[in-house]
């Protein structure tokens, strides 16, 4: 048996703030345990709500040079559905209400203490990984130092490492003096060809540089990433390491998200029932949004952050002309940038009967909004995976969606000759392209009812549970480490 170590900054259940804590959170439990032996380490928030705090059973401590000082490392251990996680401790670092700030130094510091002490703390808790498996950025220094200071010792001898980019846009930038002094690292990583990238130090890029393979969230992003538009700065590097980079698309918990058994849904239904059960979820949600009750009137959702990268500035073009004259209702949750916040309070103002905005974010509520919408709409400008689009498939909510990253590749555009496909697509990053292909599922959603429920009927049957994507993962593994 091969003993692999998820490092991440996140994780479910005990902490999430996006996709990044479901895939820790979920793949581990997938992968198959004959084979291998997954576990978890992510930082000790003191954010982290107590009822998870007291699974946690110290293990051992003790101090590590860092930063020009002797800092206090912990390690605590929680078992969960069948996963053992690891902690590292330092309430220094990992104090606050959340476990991000908006200082990127200190973003870069305490994620460096936590590469260090992660790395440090490995023989002290009796598991040795063949293989650490890294996520985004605030792991990025694993294979950094992996290769400077541990690879002396027997114990690191034969490691591998993964690094896996869940969103290109997010890299870890910072000057390279200041960088220098927090990691300790000496001149020699910061070249043109190791960590240093246009004058700053860039801790993904050195994780993507000193990574025995490269994943990302989709085949397509894979490819994108390679390009100029897409690849932030780093593109020249991906096509560099392009042998080594693979895309394997995300999945969801089949479990949480299923309409035959959640509880946070009004009517429970499934793939042979929903033509009349799930129109109920519909009317419960209008009258509990307070929008006007027509089982007939299509409703679109949108549960997003709102930020320029899902294509709000496209929907804000055309949410005029859509509401004022299209049979169409539109749900919105979610929070982000002022101004889509804004926009989206305007429109449930001035279209209060078609639009309802709700602007923090709930669990339950985005549950109900999956259950009762007909559509769901994701225009991103960029989508490396994307979960929303495959929780919609789920539930039997149409997707709309931009050819982009994990949307194109887990969405079949409808073809009405051939009547395939799980939704509908368009291609150019354009506001009427967009509003063109929401008008045609209205036509089909209006006039072609029949043709409507085979799409939705492909969209339930299609898999994207975790399952597929960790024989994928599997696989990977096996080439690096058998």
């Amino acid at each position: 048996m091969k003993n692999i170590l998820f490092a991440a900054s996140e994780g479910v259940p005990f902490i999430k703030t996006g996709g990044l804590a479901d895939v820790v959170g979920s793949l581990p439990k997938c992968i198959d345990k004959k084979y291998y032996d997954v576990r978890v380490v992510i930082p000790k928030y003191t954010c982290i709500k107590q009822e998870l705090r007291d699974k946690m059973e110290f293990k051992q401590s003790f101090y590590m040079d860092f930063h020009w000082r002797n800092v206090y490392v912990g390690i605590l251990e929680a078992k969960v559905d069948g996963i053992t996680y690891y902690f590292i401790d330092n309430e220094g670092y990992f104090n606050g209400m959340k476990p991000y700030c908006d200082d990127p130094l200190w973003e870069i510091e305490k994620y460096a203490f936590f590469c260090k002490a992660l790395l440090s703390a490995l023989p002290l808790i009796g598991f040795k990984p063949d293989l650490i498996h890294c996520h985004d950025w605030q792991t990025g220094l694993i294979p950094v130092y992996l290769h400077e200071r541990f690879a002396g010792s027997d114990f690191y001898q034969n490691v591998k490492t993964v690094m896996t980019i869940h969103n290109l846009k997010f890299q870890g930038k910072w000057g390279v003096k200041d960088v220098k002094e927090i990691t300790g690292l000496s001149d020699y990583y910061f070249a043109p060809d190791k960590l240093e990238a246009y004058k700053d130090a860039n801790l993904l890029k050195g994780g993507i540089v000193y990574a025995d393979a490269i994943t990302t969230v989709s085949s397509t992003y894979a490819e994108e990433i390679k390009t100029m538009f897409y690849g932030e700065g780093l593109d020249g590097l991906l096509n560099a390491r392009a042998g080594d980079l693979r895309g394997i698309v995300n999945g969801i918990d089949y479990e949480d998200f299923n309409p035959e058994t959640d509880k946070k849904i009004a009517v429970k239904y499934n793939a042979i029932n929903f033509r009349k059960e799930k129109v109920k979820n519909k009317l419960k949600l209008q009258e509990e949004l307070g929008l006007e009750k027509d089982a007939g009137t299509m409703m679109i959702g949108i549960v997003s952050r709102l930020t320029d990268q899902k294509g709000l500035d496209l929907i804000a073009y055309i949410m005029d002309e859509l509401c004022s004259s299209d049979k169409v209702q539109i749900v919105v949750l979610g929070t982000g940038e002022e101004r889509y916040e804004n926009m989206f309070r305007h429109f449930n103002w001035k279209y209060n009967d078609k639009v309802s905005a709700n602007i923090y974010y709930s669990d339950d509520l985005s549950h109900k909004i999956y259950a009762a919408c007909d559509a769901f709409l994701m225009p991103s400008l960029f989508e490396p995976c994307g979960l929303s689009q495959l929780m919609a498939l789920r539930y039997g909510t149409v997707p709309i969606v931009r050819e982009t990253g994990g949307l194109k590749d887990t969405v079949a555009p409808y073809n009405e000759y051939e009547s395939t496909g799980t939704g509908f697509s368009f291609t150019n990053y354009n506001a009427h392209e967009m509003l063109r292909t929401i008008r045609y599922a209205e036509h089909i959603y209006y006039d072609k009812k029949r043709e409507w429920n085979k799409i939705i009927d492909r969209g339930m049957a299609a898999d994207f549970s975790w399952y597929t994507s960790a024989e994928k993962y599997q696989e990977m593994y096996m080439w690096l480490i058998g």
